[in-house]
């Protein structure tokens, strides 16, 4: 292993435990994202979180798109679902619990269940190569949810296809951010359940001051989570 490598692996292993404390599930999906975009060095990348039979379009990162952007703004992803089925990429890793790594998106091999969207990069003049789709599976071997990377960028910045020698160490960083995912979503529910039971005993006065207030929070967490993900981006510490 050369020392540029177990860098790498050090940085992956150091985020892996840092998303291990973050209890936000918003914000877990920013750092996880953006810790392994910055591992294996790619462009892009989505995490999907299964929901039953379909998995949710959950969170999401482009740097060529975003770079393109006016200064303050992000980018906007339209909510969607895939079937998890052998159909897509993210529904075959989710159905099956197998990684994908394909080189060219636009070049698969012949006799292959999955296909590729190409409607996303037609709208948005993205050209989608290398992915790398990862499942999010629990110690109980349960998938949670889809991690999928896009276009690898090689030493000189042109898009290359992923290196399966990185494979072992992102399915590692997988687990444990799937196992973080699930405490994440477990204390949202239960947030949730008690904004409930707020609104129950009081519907006119307590439930709409629980709302308003509610409301407050989230225009100010939208704000910090995008310095948050504004410095992750750049490899910045988040305090």
């Amino acid at each position: 292993m050369s020392t540029i490598d177990a860098e790498r692996l050090n940085d992956l292993i150091r985020l892996g435990i840092e998303t291990a404390g973050i209890k936000d599930f918003d914000v877990l999906m920013e750092r996880m994202l953006g810790a392994a975009r910055r591992f294996t060095r790619c462009d892009a990348g989505s995490v999907y979180i299964r929901r039953g039979d379909v998995l949710e379009f959950g969170f999401a990162q482009n740097d060529t798109l975003a770079a393109r952007l006016e200064p303050g703004k992000k980018l906007a992803y339209k909510f969607f679902t895939v079937p998890v089925d052998n159909r897509s990429l993210a529904g075959y890793s989710a159905s099956t619990g197998s990684m994908l790594n394909i080189p060219d998106a636009y070049e698969l091999p012949d006799g292959v269940p999955y296909h590729i969207d190409r409607s996303f990069d037609e709208m948005s003049g993205y050209r989608t190569r290398s992915i790398l789709t990862v499942p999010l599976a629990t110690h109980r071997g349960d998938v949670i949810g889809v991690l999928q990377l896009i276009n690898a960028k090689g030493d000189d910045g042109r898009i290359v296809p992923f290196d399966p020698a990185i494979e072992p160490y992102v399915a590692y960083f997988a687990s444990n951010a799937a196992a973080a995912l699930e405490r994440a979503h477990l204390m949202r529910t239960v947030i949730l359940r008690m904004i409930g039971m707020a609104e129950l005993r009081d519907p006119r006065e307590t439930g709409s001051h629980v709302n308003r207030v509610a409301g407050f929070a989230v225009e100010m967490y939208g704000t910090w989570a995008r310095k948050i993900a504004s410095r992750a981006s750049r490899g910045e510490p988040a305090s």
